[in-house]
């Protein structure tokens, strides 16, 4: 009889086929840890600092973060509900509204999009440690750059091979001790003098003003939470049938929101004196000492505990559109793609301006994919998904080949989304945006609404599906 110990390191077999219930042995409280463990990360230090480098003032930056979240989350914890319904994938799921081979579009945006987010994500844990490693005497080469890249990137690939129990597993031991050190943060950053400028304000016209709340409203509010939807069933497919799909959505929601939040504020409030996103200056700004070196700690858990996941769940996309290689071959791929885009993140000379590009790019098409899904799974077919038929070939699924409805609803809720989105490069501003709305950016509610209302107009055919609990798999 195998430990508990045992059997939470065992290997993950499982690819993209439905979880069989007897293998379902997750629990709410652990997805909560495996998402918090996610976002106990300094990337979300960014998330609030981007305010303040965008010259907003620290208290509505707070009430983006906080606003913003409250929405984004609930989007993210209802995409959560669908794996925990069918045992399904993300990347395969989205084959009931884009069709057998339809679907293979979003997933190859999924697999390119994630080794992007492994080598953002590595970004700050390098920049940090070589700030604290500055402290001991080392100084900010280049050398020491790669080095600590290179380490970094090796430990969460080894991790992300070994799938969901081992992801599961480290995210247990490890959030408890980074929430500790991040209460401790926070407590000296909020009670030395001088840390906080809780006094700033914007210093942006009025209608400049309102147009970057609606950009970092996108950017790292509302589209924090939707930045996270393709990943979300991932996980809470290995959650047994037998749990609440409301307890699911909660616990998925709290692990998401709190240290999101959390975090993102205090970045504000460092950013607030440092007004930069440099993870250097924040670290050098107020930790010093034995506090450096459990800064450190955190720091090098968070991109471990976010890209073991994106390490996972690029394997899954990349067998979601029918790709012929082992997970640890997709590991390895990812971790190479994630140390170069982590090289171009460390020579950019403006961090702040590259992450905001990044993550309005990114929103650009994951709004009208989000809009699709859920109105076929929320709305079109209730919840009730015909799991075998997701796995039949093209040519017999009763999803059809490719679903065209889907893909045109799809680009027409990105080219929606595009014309009143406003990002900081000229690629990223839409006519709307920039001509009729002074520079205020929608595109994540237009893409979500238009993408997914186009869907059940051009779509209206439902699957009969059987009962959930009766599918085969």
């Amino acid at each position: 009889m195998a430990t508990p110990t045992a059997a939470e390191l065992r290997a993950d077999v499982h690819r993209i086929e439905p979880i069989p219930e007897a293998d379902k042995d997750s629990t709410g409280p652990q997805q909560m840890w495996i998402w918090a463990g996610a976002n106990i990360a300094p990337i979300n230090w960014a998330l609030g600092a981007l305010g303040i480098v965008l010259k907003l003032g620290l208290w509505e930056t707070i009430a983006v973060i906080v606003v913003g979240n409250i929405v984004g989350c609930a989007i993210f914890a209802a995409f959560t509900v669908m794996g925990h319904r069918t045992g399904v994938n993300q990347m395969v799921l989205c084959r009931s509204a884009f069709g057998r081979r339809g679907a293979y579009l979003p997933s190859a945006l999924m697999f390119l999009m994630t080794l992007g987010w492994i080598g953002v994500n590595t970004y700050f844990p390098v920049k940090i440690a070589v700030a604290i490693l500055g402290q001991a005497g080392i100084g900010d080469t280049w050398t020491t750059n790669l080095v600590v890249c290179t380490v970094v990137m090796v430990l969460q690939v080894v991790i992300g091979l070994y799938g969901f129990y081992a992801i599961r597993t480290f995210e247990k031991y490890t959030v408890p001790v980074t929430a500790a050190i991040m209460v401790l943060m926070s407590i000296l950053a909020w009670t030395r003098p001088g840390v906080v400028n809780w006094g700033l304000t914007s210093p942006l016209p009025p209608g400049a003003h309102v147009a970057m709340i609606t950009l970092l409203m996108t950017a790292i509010g509302v589209g924090w939470g939707i930045s996270w939807v393709t990943w979300a069933s991932d996980y809470s497919r290995f959650v047994p049938r037998t749990a609440s799909s409301t307890a699911v959505f909660w616990y998925s929601y709290v692990g998401m929101f709190v240290p999101t939040v959390w975090l993102a504020i205090l970045g504000a409030t460092l950013a607030s004196v440092t007004l930069d996103t440099d993870p250097a200056k924040m670290v050098s700004a107020v930790f010093g000492g034995i506090t450096s070196v459990l800064v450190l700690l955190m720091v090098l858990h968070g991109p471990i505990a976010t890209n073991i996941l994106n390490v996972y769940s690029a394997a899954l996309a990349a067998l979601s559109m029918g790709i012929r290689l082992s997970r640890t071959a997709m590991a390895l791929i990812a971790g190479v793609v994630g140390y170069v885009v982590t090289i171009y993140f460390v020579l950019q000379p403006s961090f702040a301006k590259a992450f905001d590009n990044w993550m309005i790019s990114l929103l650009l098409w994951m709004s009208p994919w989000a809009g699709v899904v859920i109105a076929d799974f929320f709305v079109k077919r209730a919840g009730r998904i015909d799991v075998p038929e997701l796995y039949q070939t093209p040519e017999r699924s009763a999803y059809g080949d490719v679903n065209w409805g889907g893909i045109a609803a799809f680009v027409v809720g990105l080219i929606a989304g595009w014309s009143v989105e406003d990002g900081l490069v000229p690629a990223l501003q839409g006519p709307i945006s920039t001509k009729l709305l002074g520079g205020a950016d929608l595109s994540w509610l237009v893409g979500i609404v238009v993408a997914g209302a186009l869907y059940l107009v051009l779509s209206p055919r439902t699957v009969a599906a059987p009962v959930p609990g009766r599918a085969r798999g």
